[in-house]
């Protein structure tokens, strides 16, 4: 392609993507107490279910550091632009580390060209984008008429979350033991979203697996009226029969141009836990 495109450990991306596009991936990294991973790369899902199981423990992720992200811009050729699209900085110093190892490169080499994308969201919302900027490279945009249409399209990602199990959030410290205890005994499930500002926040508590698989596919209703020329994506932890369920009754009910369904890599996993499901798809 024209344009190199490259993302992170953030993203979750589809193998349909990966065929199509040649995407360039900076790893994040799992710390457990033992040991630090780079997530995807020395950790697969597997493994990384597998030690969690065995310590009782999860994680702490950490973004990769801006020389990271200066040798994966150095290794490609420097007469092609550079799009690098970043996990949230709502979520992670990933978008700032990328910006200051482009900078580092800029130094040595001015001559380069380089542009990074805050996301504002995560997982499926990260590889939407991917597949908007590959579409618009095929389209012959120039890698500033693909920045200005890129970021208008940030504006317009809905990432939609369903939770089946709340057992990563308290694990990991985000909602303490007892409250975690009350909402397994009463059955609660949490809708989340990706704010405007990247961050992630709860939407909705439904009570029953059954209802906030209904709330969560209802939802997507709220945001578009029309799906004729619109892209789903989904991606799943440790579930996938259960999203291909729901993607079948997102089908049934709104007619996507195109859907496609992965499953989430380890860090995203870390926060989602199991039978955790992603969407995302762009506004009207």
């Amino acid at each position: 392609m024209s344009i190199q495109l490259m993302t992170d450990g953030g993203a979750d991306l589809p193998k349909e993507l990966l065929e199509m596009a040649d995407i360039n991936v900076i790893s994040l990294y799992l710390n457990f107490k033992d040991k630090q991973y780079k997530s995807g790369v020395e950790l697969d899902l597997p493994s990384f279910f597998k030690k969690i199981e065995e310590t009782k423990e999860l994680p702490r992720s950490a973004a990769p550091s801006p020389n990271d992200f200066y040798e994966g811009y150095k290794k490609v050729d420097p007469s092609k632009p550079i799009l690098m699209i970043s996990l949230s900085s709502g979520l992670s110093s990933t978008y700032e580390n990328a910006v200051a190892g482009k900078n580092l490169l800029l130094e040595e080499e001015p001559d380069r060209k380089i542009e990074v994308i805050n996301a504002r969201t995560a997982s499926a919302g990260q590889a939407l984008l991917l597949f908007e900027a590959y579409q618009k490279i095929q389209e012959n945009y120039s890698l500033d008429e693909l920045v200005t249409h890129l970021n208008h399209k940030v504006k317009h990602t809905a990432t939609l979350f369903v939770l089946k199990t709340l057992e990563n959030l308290v694990l990991g410290g985000r909602i303490d033991k007892v409250k975690g205890t009350l909402a397994k005994t009463l059955n609660i499930k949490l809708l989340m979203k990706a704010s405007d500002e990247g961050t992630i926040e709860v939407a909705e508590k439904v009570r029953g697996d059954k209802k906030s698989i209904r709330r969560f596919v209802d939802q997507i209703g709220e945001y578009a009226r029309t799906f004729e020329d619109k892209v789903l994506v989904m991606t799943h932890c440790n579930a996938a029969e259960r999203a291909k369920s729901v993607l079948n009754e997102i089908k049934a009910k709104y007619k996507f141009k195109e859907t496609y369904v992965t499953e989430m890599g380890p860090l995203i996993s870390t926060y989602g836990g199991d039978g955790a499901l992603v969407i995302s798809f762009f506004k009207d």
